[in-house]
């Protein structure tokens, strides 16, 4: 137990207005108590900022933290992934439906703040494989505000570099009344830009490889992705396509971003 105690080292403060939040260097801070936890019985180590004078614990820090029933993280994280539903897991769980939501999110964020720092780790050298890149068409909250996901995922790696989001405008066969509900949203929130792929395609290969250098993209025949690389004037890209008709197997050049399509659509039933 008193290993416990003095392995753990503070990273910064936990205060956002702290000066040493965003940069430890300097950063004194002393030890203030402990306490048990009682859904997890072990002792947490406290500590005090020397500079604020605001108290935490090592628990601050934690994934788990606040949380009343963190034993549920990382079984919520892997039913996500096959897709159960919030109500099933939660009869098995014994918990309500919206302490799996709340912690749902918390996964979310987490997930994006994992990606955020091994993007600043590659961001320090270039992008050593091509990247694969296309369109995850799906909507939002209705089929009246489809959306169009633009990933790009690393050929080797599987890694996902960068993706962003653009609204489209919903088409195809329509009722008189689907034509104006379709207005009225577009009076309330704009017509979508035409140009939306385009412009956040561009947006996402940027993310990705933000250094000037040579980069390789795959995709398919999208007409809007030779329009994206010339907005990248400073990167030297050599863009290799593949018809979308080819079967797509893991020897299609594309497999690495038709693969996360296919968990996308796996693993969230709105987008089934």
């Amino acid at each position: 137990m008193l290993d416990h105690l003095a392995a753990f080292i503070p990273p910064h403060c936990p205060r956002t207005s702290c000066r040493y939040h965003h940069c430890a260097t300097g950063w004194h801070w002393t030890r203030h108590g402990t306490y048990t936890r009682d859904c997890e019985p072990r002792v947490i180590p406290r500590y005090r900022c020397d500079d604020c004078g605001v108290t935490f614990s090592s628990q601050t820090f934690s994934t788990t933290y606040y949380l009343k029933r963190p034993d549920l993280l990382e079984r919520l994280f892997y039913r996500q992934v096959a897709c159960t539903c919030y109500r099933q897991f939660a009869r098995e769980a014994r918990c309500a439906h919206s302490t799996l939501m709340r912690q749902a999110g918390r996964l979310g964020r987490h997930s994006l703040l994992v990606q955020a720092e091994a993007l600043e780790q590659l961001a320090l050298a270039a992008v050593s494989e091509p990247l694969v890149i296309d369109g995850f068409e799906s909507f939002g909250y209705s089929q009246d505000h489809p959306l169009h996901l633009n990933l790009a995922m690393g050929a080797r790696s599987h890694f996902a570099y960068s993706f962003t989001l653009s609204r489209l405008r919903r088409k195809g066969s329509m009722t008189a009344g689907q034509k104006r509900r379709r207005d009225r949203i577009e009076a309330k929130y704009g017509p979508p830009d035409s140009k939306a792929i385009e412009l956040d395609m561009a947006a996402a290969l940027q993310m990705a490889a933000p250094n000037c250098q040579a980069l390789v993209v795959r995709s398919d025949e999208h007409p809007a992705y030779p329009r994206s690389f010339r907005r990248l004037p400073d990167h030297d890209i050599t863009h290799e396509r593949t018809p979308s008709v080819q079967a797509r197997t893991a020897g299609n050049p594309l497999f690495p971003v038709n693969r996360m399509d296919l968990l996308l659509r796996h693993s969230g039933s709105n987008h089934k």
